[in-house]
């Protein structure tokens, strides 16, 4: 990190020293790290620090340029997600606050709070239904924090795999039958009536779970943006169950969240039809399912095989060219 942005860390935390802690992880790519640091002479003691270097390494990362502009606007709109619109997210829908967010030349600085610290200090990669449960209630929220509004300097449209953002993936696709489908499938997805932001990457490992087993926060908004909540809700299901509790817990899935929703549309005093929204987004549901589906099997070919995938799949496709 440079001695630029060891100084903002300081004037921002009020600190008169600080220490490495440790690496947390390495950034996607190669693309930096994500950093603890202990802090001297403040009263925060602990932030974390996510450090994007835009370097040769993170150039000649798969998928090569196409890739690397991607990574370059999602870490933009990272940015913009904290300053402009974390604050909407209370407690219900937990966020780190952001103590600063420098941009220069090359490289990025975020210094966030530590959930570690705020009680958030458990992980997940497989999961409970009470836990799920949280995490259904987390994305609710979210959802209705922001359903209505434009995402102003965020993707207009979210999600990793968003299908624009995609064509390698969609290049590579065998499936003909789903490659043909692709566009149809987002134009379904985009042309929804109710649009909020996504989350766009809320897969379990992006959750941290509370001590006392209550809550959750989420981090990681590099492709925040307008869409259907669906989306997320297929990805983060696809995330942390396997084929059969997919299935078996499909309804259930569905039935908390919207449950969940509803409360927190009243409580944003979000006035809709809200009847006319949970009938549009339950039979968009397989069709967010589809459309990751399809990123998938096109990122990596012949890799990712699922009974339950499948058949959904081949209903969407049935379904939309009844309709052609």
């Amino acid at each position: 990190m440079n001695k630029n942005f060891e100084k903002v860390i300081l004037d921002a935390t009020r600190s008169s020293g600080l220490y490495k802690i440790e690496e947390i992880q390495e950034l996607w790519g190669g693309y930096g790290k994500l950093l603890r640091y202990g802090l001297e002479g403040s009263d925060i003691k602990r932030v974390v620090v996510k450090n994007v270097c835009l370097s040769d390494k993170g150039k000649k990362s798969r998928g090569g340029n196409i890739s690397y502009q991607r990574k370059l606007k999602s870490y933009r709109v990272e940015m913009a997600f904290y300053e402009s619109w974390s604050k909407k997210c209370g407690n219900e829908c937990k966020v780190p606050h952001w103590h600063a967010l420098k941009w220069e030349n090359d490289e990025f600085l975020m210094v966030l709070e530590d959930l570690d610290l705020a009680g958030f200090i458990k992980r997940r990669q497989s999961i409970k239904w009470n836990e799920m449960m949280l995490c259904l209630k987390w994305l609710a929220n979210f959802h209705g924090a922001f359903m209505g509004e434009k995402p102003e300097k965020l993707w207009s449209k979210g999600t990793y795999w968003h299908l624009d953002t995609r064509p390698d993936e969609l290049k590579a696709l065998k499936d003909i039958k789903l490659k043909n489908a692709a566009k149809a499938i987002d134009a379904k997805l985009n042309s929804c009536t109710f649009k909020t932001f996504v989350h766009g990457d809320a897969k379990i490992d992006n959750f941290c779970f509370a001590k006392d087993g209550n809550s959750v926060a989420a981090v990681d908004f590099q492709y925040v943006g307008g869409g259907c909540g669906m989306k997320d809700i297929a990805y983060f299901v696809d995330s942390c169950l396997y084929d059969d509790e997919c299935e078996k817990w499909e309804k259930d899935i569905l039935d908390y969240y919207f449950k969940e929703l509803k409360k927190a549309l009243i409580n944003n005093q979000k006035k809709l039809d809200f009847d006319h929204l949970e009938m549009e987004w339950r039979e968009l549901y397989p069709i967010a399912w589809t459309d990751f589906y399809r990123f998938l099997k096109g990122w990596a070919p012949g890799h990712y095989e699922s009974k339950y995938s499948e058949r959904i799949a081949c209903k969407v496709i049935n379904n939309l060219s009844q309709m052609v």
